[in-house]
């Protein structure tokens, strides 16, 4: 904002009316009669009889010349930029006018001694409060009837998007305050408390009973919960949404726990505090340039992350992609009648595996870049720690699919590098929102693994993680490891057999007993215990989930490792 500002000078023409108060300026300089004092006077009754020409005056010029200087001085050290006198930060020419370079050397001489001049008579003026933070205060919140004060963080006084606002969450700007110093106070007891274990903490150390009561309330709060709601919520509920649509936040209130409910909230907060830390530092605009929803096939789905899409396609906010080719388009009409002609029908290249209606092929980045691209700026609306977008070339994609009539549809896809020098098999994983918690996170996770042992490699993914891969890939080291218990026979268990029997990395496997406690160190030595509850509990697990077909079938796969790539 800074940038676009220093940067806005004139077109090199003056207009006549300062052209005209400069050339007398110079006049009664080079003549020495008329006082500096009077000077100040007649533009300031110029001022007063003119109200069109008031934006030219000198008066005007000069505070101009005060507020150029603050903002380079802003600029140096980083600052916000001062404010216009009319309450508002500079935005356009008219409200900063920065001299043309074209301007003749006698002129801005000229200028410089009626600054300089003023400057003495508004020297008894108060100093202007700088804001700490760039605020365009015409950019307003969409929600209607919200007057963009106040933030969900509660540590902000002003919003501009949805998702810092009180009024959308049905809160309003004192009591996201209030929960705000709550959790301070809560972050701080816990952060305490943390500090207090890790003075005294050993090795792989057992929960404490405080912890151990703490699970215990929260699986009792969670027991005594609601099992549904009453009637009159149930209309509370139906009356809100009809009334506000999808301009509010869905009443949440007797719909789970609320301890559970608390959580939501606080995750909500802290996902707000680092969108507002993006938009200060300009990463992102006030929501202006990040696409919203999108529709893919039969579904439109809401964003979660900013995506470079091309600012033409990006300022849109609602983006309309084809589900088989990726290619993106402005409108639903335009959609429509490249779906009328668009003839592909599952992704390009090779597909490697089917089972059912479960298709993966194997793209190559170097062959197909711009369905790849495609792909990953797609990918990146739902990924936060994603960075590839264009250089797609040394990667291959292996991207899943569920076939119906009407073609295959994109379910998720996972790229790795050609030549990994650490073995990583995933670069990059992605589950679609319309199939997630569904179980072909796992698959992907699986099918990336199956390859590693045809490639007779141990694999693991490239770091970091975000949140939600974390989750995905402890789950899977975890079930991972318990088959494989489960099945053990023997009475010593080598942590390079079982890596060699997964092909999962052995730090992965060492992490993952850790997390179950069941690793511990005694007399030197690492032993590896053998938890007979958390097996029994895991094979209950799958004699309720059934013979499923969200798993991988290594008979069905149909690929050699790729030679010379």
């Amino acid at each position: 904002m800074l940038r676009h500002m220093a940067g806005s000078g004139s077109d090199g023409t003056e207009d006549s009316d300062s052209s005209a108060e400069r050339e007398q300026t110079n006049s009664s300089e080079s003549e020495g009669t008329v006082p500096k004092r009077q000077r100040l006077t007649r533009a300031s009754t110029r001022l007063s009889q003119s109200s069109q020409g008031w934006q030219h005056s000198l008066y005007i010029c000069t505070h101009t010349h005060i507020y150029t200087q603050e903002l380079k001085r802003a600029v140096d050290h980083d600052e916000s930029p001062p404010l216009t006198p009319t309450g508002n930060a500079p935005s356009s020419e008219s409200e900063l006018d920065i001299s043309s370079p074209n301007a003749s050397h006698d002129e801005s001489q000229a200028k410089d001694q009626a600054n300089r001049d003023s400057d003495k008579d508004l020297s008894h003026r108060p100093k202007r409060r700088r804001c700490h933070e760039t605020y365009n205060f015409n950019m307003k919140c969409p929600t209607p009837g919200c007057n963009s004060l106040g933030h969900l963080t509660g540590k902000h006084e002003r919003h501009f998007a949805v998702s810092g606002c009180p009024l959308y969450h049905n809160l309003s700007a004192d009591e996201c305050k209030v929960k705000a110093i709550s959790r301070e106070k809560q972050e701080e007891e816990v952060k305490a408390q943390e500090d207090s274990n890790s003075r005294h903490a050993t090795r792989h150390q057992t929960p404490t009973p405080k912890q151990i009561r703490y699970k215990e309330q929260v699986a009792e709060i969670r027991k005594g919960r609601n099992s549904g709601l009453q009637k009159e919520q149930k209309e509370k509920h139906v009356e809100h949404r009809q009334t506000h649509g999808n301009t509010r936040e869905p009443l949440l209130e007797n719909i789970t726990s609320e301890y559970d409910l608390e959580l939501f909230r606080k995750a909500q907060a802290r996902a707000s505090e680092d969108l507002e830390k993006l938009r200060i530092q300009g990463q992102i605009t006030e929501g202006s340039n990040m696409i919203k929803t999108i529709l893919f096939g039969r579904y439109e789905l809401d964003t979660w992350y900013h995506s470079p899409y091309p600012e033409e396609y990006a300022r849109l906010g609602r983006l309309y992609v084809c589900e088989f080719c990726l290619k993106y388009m402005k409108s639903q009409t335009i959609l429509r009648r490249h779906m009328a002609k668009c003839v592909w029908k599952h992704p390009p290249g090779d597909e490697v595996y089917r089972k059912g209606s479960i298709s993966v092929f194997e793209v190559d980045g170097k062959k197909n870049k711009i369905y790849c691209q495609n792909l990953c700026l797609l990918a990146k609306l739902f990924l936060d720690h994603k960075t590839l977008y264009y250089d797609v070339e040394p990667f291959l994609f292996y991207v899943m699919t569920e076939a119906d009539n009407t073609g295959c549809h994109l379910v998720g896809y996972f790229s790795k590098e050609k030549n990994s020098f650490l073995n990583y098999n995933v670069s990059c994983i992605l589950t679609m929102p319309q199939y997630m918690r569904q179980g072909f996170g796992k698959m992907l996770i699986d099918f990336s693994y199956l390859l590693s042992k045809v490639e007779e490699k141990v694999g693991s993914p490239e770091r970091p993680l975000s949140d939600l891969g974390l989750i995905s890939y402890r789950s899977y080291w975890k079930e991972v490891l318990l088959r494989y218990m489960y099945n053990f026979q023997g009475k010593e268990i080598s942590i390079k057999e079982i890596s060699q029997e997964t092909a999962v990395n052995p730090v992965d496997i060492v992490s993952t007993l850790q997390s179950l406690q069941m690793l511990k160190y005694w007399k030197g030595k690492h032993l590896v215990l053998k938890r007979q509850d958390l097996i029994d509990e895991w094979k209950a697990k799958e004699i309720k989930r059934g013979n499923s077909n969200k798993t991988i079938d290594p008979s069905s796969l149909k690929w050699t490792p790729p030679k010379g790539t």
